[in-house]
């Protein structure tokens, strides 16, 4: 197929709204065969007050496939543990909390998170709940963890235990089980760099397909229904040092890939979160988009149907940025954001003062104030991103993260419109 520019992706998106399907009375069924993934954060319960019942109340758990639990993390030991077990399955839930209403006082198998998934799961029968594994702060020991046969025998072993038995530490055996419908991997990243004090070792690409390979067996073994994924990288010189893409693929039920963080005030010079094509203004050498990713998987051997684009419910901002639109210009830093510098969320990107521009040959959206530029996506970006994704052929969306979507879901709603 050649490649799909943004005017005809434009052109497309209204016939295809108009010519999709009626939504079924379970949305969350995906009778369509797309898969519309959001990451629920562990941590949101806290200073974003967001839980599991806003995934309900907001109209988001009718409109997605899965949930992606974020996160378990893996220790030196090959072993997997919970990263917060008060959030996950001790917290008491008060009944205006709850999913269904009636409060978890600690009287129940488990409380927590975990037991609100459950909920959520018994109101939408066809949604599928997945534990996620490392993410940016808990993939330090992952390459310890695979480093032999037996570490990874192990490490598949504690991780089946742990998230799929539910054999949860302090409550009873089993107290956990049918929670989640199976394991994502978000190994950041194996034979390259992630966040500060990772271990990295060159062997991690081929250790990352064997240790696909015994957690599959294992899961099997256990249950033949329980689904396999893993969060990928958008740069090809990542991609190339950890993943011999055709056998992962091969082990996964679909691999969600980056579509975002592809420039942020990490660098000195504004650009695009997650532009959907390459920008021929972009000056850096390496050049990053959705299609640039999505292709670089192709041309590896990565099945169509298996990947699914990863999109961002929020944006990176750099301050101190003069010189008409913003766009590719000098920054000072990064800009202010509610819970980290550089990085605010689109219910609050959606209200923030200032013009914004949309460039249809990238389709990228950013704001610029005459001194803070922010890069993020809208809901007429995500079906530009939607329409694509179902005009190429591939597995569906996900978004990172639920929490970050205002409260009406209405970028997961533009997502859900293409793809349902």
């Amino acid at each position: 197929m050649p490649r799909l520019r943004t005017p005809l992706l434009l052109a497309l998106v209204a016939a295809l709204v108009a010519t999709a399907a009626p939504a079924p009375a379970q949305a969350s069924t995906g009778s369509s065969g797309y898969k519309r993934v959001a990451y629920f954060i562990q941590w949101g319960i806290y200073g974003r007050n967001y839980h599991v019942k806003d995934v309900d109340t907001s109209g988001a758990a009718a409109k997605i496939t899965h949930i992606n639990y974020a996160f378990g993390f893996v220790n030196q030991q090959s072993e997997c543990y919970s990263a917060d077990p008060w959030a996950d399955w001790q917290r008491p839930v008060a009944a205006e909390q709850s999913v269904d209403g009636v409060a978890d006082d600690g009287t129940g198998a488990i409380a927590g998170n975990l037991n609100q998934l459950k909920k959520l799961k018994a109101k939408h029968p066809g949604l599928k709940v997945l534990i996620s594994l490392g993410g940016w702060t808990g993939s330090k020991f992952f390459s310890d963890a695979v480093l032999t046969p037996a570490a990874r025998t192990k490490l598949a072993t504690s991780c089946i235990d742990l998230w799929l038995k539910g054999n949860l530490p302090g409550a009873a055996p089993g107290a956990g089980a049918g929670v989640f419908d199976g394991i994502d991997l978000d190994w950041e990243w194996p034979g390259s760099s992630g966040e500060v004090g990772n271990i990295i070792r060159p062997e991690d690409k081929q250790n990352f397909t064997l240790f696909l390979a015994e957690l599959r067996s294992q899961m099997n073994a256990y249950n033949k229904k329980h689904e396999l994924t893993a969060f990928l990288p958008a740069a090809a010189a990542k991609i190339d040092a950890g993943f011999e893409v055709k056998k992962v693929f091969s082990y996964l039920d679909f691999a969600t890939v980056q579509g975002y963080d592809l420039h942020g005030p990490w660098e000195p010079v504004t650009g695009h979160n997650g532009n959907l094509f390459n920008d021929r203004k972009d000056p850096n050498p390496v050049k990053y988009s959705v299609d640039q990713t999505v292709r670089d998987f192709i041309s590896r051997g990565a099945p169509k149907k298996k990947i699914v684009v990863g999109v961002p419910a929020y944006g990176q901002g750099w301050t101190g940025v003069t010189g008409g639109n913003g766009l590719w210009k000098p920054a000072t830093g990064a800009a202010p954001g509610k819970w980290a510098a550089g990085t605010e969320d689109y219910k609050d990107l959606v209200n923030k003062p200032g013009k914004r521009h949309r460039d249809l040959l990238t389709g990228a959206l950013w704001l610029y104030d005459g001194n803070e530029f922010w890069s993020y996506d809208d809901p007429i970006s995500l079906v530009e991103k939607a329409a694509y994704i179902r005009l190429k052929g591939l597995g569906g969306s996900m978004m990172w993260s639920i929490d970050q979507d205002d409260n009406k879901a209405s970028l997961t709603t533009a997502l859900y419109k293409v793809l349902r």
